[in-house]
């Protein structure tokens, strides 16, 4: 695997001309889900329980990333990294990383302004993703139960915890 480049990569969070082309990243990598824009819409427009960071790279989105508040807004916030997806082209470079660690550092900025902070983050994927292993690297996430059948295959339920 090659190192990202991360002066090339630049993340931000996601402005409104950014849906268009997050929606492409999200048809392209979730190929069962429909209705791409629209869904990327709604999400936005449910800032600030809803925060997207986008991947961008020469002035091209190639990924984006879904933090997601829960249960209401707590002082001790319980956050989903509800969905990231970057190009299968610029896969395995360590971009992900970056648009994990980079968000998450924004995220907590904001929340901090409201003297809130991070207790710990849900990530929700298939039992047979590989990026099971970025979420434990990254995060220090842990597998702590799989639900047989929810979408379409198993899904564990892995929480990283004292963020």
């Amino acid at each position: 695997m090659s190192e990202a480049n991360e002066s090339a990569l630049k993340i931000r969070r996601m402005q409104e001309q950014d849906i268009s082309p997050s929606a492409w990243v999200h048809k392209v990598a979730f190929p069962r889900q429909m209705h791409s824009e629209e869904w990327l819409r709604c999400n936005f427009a449910a800032f600030p329980r809803m925060q997207y960071f986008v991947a961008e790279m020469s002035n091209n989105v190639i990924g984006y990333i879904l933090w997601v508040q829960k249960s209401g807004f707590r002082q001790n916030v319980v956050l989903e990294l509800e969905q990231i997806a970057i190009l299968p082209f610029f896969q395995g470079r360590g971009f992900a990383a970056i648009l994990i660690s980079q968000s998450l550092m924004e995220v907590k900025k904001h929340l901090a302004e409201r003297r809130a902070v991070v207790k710990s983050i849900i990530v929700t994927t298939r039992t047979d993703n590989q990026a099971q292993r970025l979420y434990a690297k990254v995060l220090g996430a842990k597998a702590e139960a799989v639900i047989k059948g929810l979408y379409s295959s198993d899904e564990v339920i892995m929480i990283a915890r004292n963020i």
